[in-house]
């Protein structure tokens, strides 16, 4: 009998919550493919036809998260009326919602993609591209409302905020600051800068003159608690604020 894609949907949720609650609990080596099945109430076999392995599982965690905060923020009401600041931020913020209630889960995944990097090879981080195409949305909604500058590069500014938002996520783990202070300044800082230079039109030569730095630089700055980041960032808004629009 043909399982409906409802069915395969549930059953895939559900054996991604179990491999969360499993991992949490013993860590990923002490975890295995069987563990997480029988909890799932699934034969053994079975498992390895929505997941091949416990690797990939975990990856489908982060790109189901990802597209549980795009629902999330759709759910806002009134978000279709934010400004583009507003409407970035709610999403980064959907985001660390769902991945609050599962935050040690979180931290051994990242370890073990930290220490398997060959697992990224040949693909984007999981959840990437619907993470993508909702920022190159909003930039292109901003745009028309004439919000910000016409921007010449917003597939590769979205690529970029999408893996912004990892980044933010890898300091949010490791931020011991009263309920996260520290990665809320951040982004909002950050964001803040990101919009101004966007009204600016700054943007474009920036990214002209190569995405792959400033994707590089951002991933280092971003895994550095210190570095004087928050400096940096309250330095760039300051100068773009009394710069204004060309």
């Amino acid at each position: 009998m043909r399982t409906s894609k409802s069915q395969q949907e549930k059953t895939r949720r559900q054996i991604l919550r179990c491999a969360v609650e499993l991992m949490t609990a013993q860590g990923f080596e002490g975890t295995t493919m069987k563990q997480i099945a029988r909890a799932a109430e699934l034969g053994d076999a079975t498992i390895y036809k929505y997941f091949p392995s416990k690797e990939k599982l975990v990856l489908a965690y982060f790109e189901q998260a990802a597209v549980d905060a795009l629902v999330l923020m759709q759910k806002t009401k009134g978000q279709q009326s934010f400004a583009l600041q507003e409407r970035l931020q709610l999403l980064v913020d959907s985001l660390l919602e769902l991945l609050l209630a599962d935050r040690e889960f979180v931290a051994i995944a990242h370890q073990m993609v930290q220490g398997a990097p060959m697992l990224l090879i040949g693909q984007n981080m999981p959840g990437k591209e619907p993470l993508r195409q909702a920022f190159i949305e909003m930039l292109t909604q901003a745009e028309a409302a004439g919000e910000i500058a016409p921007c010449a590069f917003k597939p590769s500014l979205g690529g970029l905020l999408a893996d912004y938002v990892y980044g933010i996520a890898a300091y949010w783990l490791k931020d011991d600051s009263e309920q996260f202070g520290n990665t809320t300044q951040l982004v909002d800082l950050s964001l803040g800068v990101l919009v101004l230079a966007l009204q600016s039109g700054i943007v474009n030569k920036l990214l002209d003159l190569g995405g792959f730095m400033l994707r590089s630089q951002l991933s280092r700055l971003l895994q550095n608690q210190g570095g004087g980041l928050m400096e940096l960032l309250s330095l760039a808004k300051r100068g773009l604020s009394q710069g204004g629009r060309p």
